[in-house]
């Protein structure tokens, strides 16, 4: 079963997408906990921090990467948080890893 956010990648839900490549995808969170809150997803489905694999290394430091670029693009340098729910007990909502980008600006 795919997750809400593998049917966001697919375009088979629609969603505000704030930046894509080839591996990660931004969107805007759909409940946001802040003025500006984001989530950077990779395009492959992975279910929580605790299933990533040695060959994960790259995506996931390149999910950081991609969080300074947006945040820069968006003008929130030095004006943001970055953070991973894992799993439910820790508000991981959909079963499919991905970092909140956080600000107040």
């Amino acid at each position: 079963m795919s997750s809400i956010f593998t049917k966001i990648i697919n375009r088979e839900i629609p969603s505000d997408i704030i930046y894509e490549q080839d591996n990660i995808i931004v969107i805007r969170d759909i409940n946001p906990k802040a003025k500006t809150h984001l989530l950077i997803i990779p395009k492959k489905e992975i279910l929580t921090i605790d299933d990533l694999e040695e060959e994960d290394r790259n995506l996931v430091a390149e999910m950081f990467f991609v969080a300074k670029k947006v945040a820069d693009n968006l003008g929130l340098t030095n004006a943001y948080q970055l953070h991973f729910n894992v799993w439910k007990e820790w508000w991981q909502e959909v079963m499919h890893i991905h970092m909140h980008l956080t600000s107040n600006k």
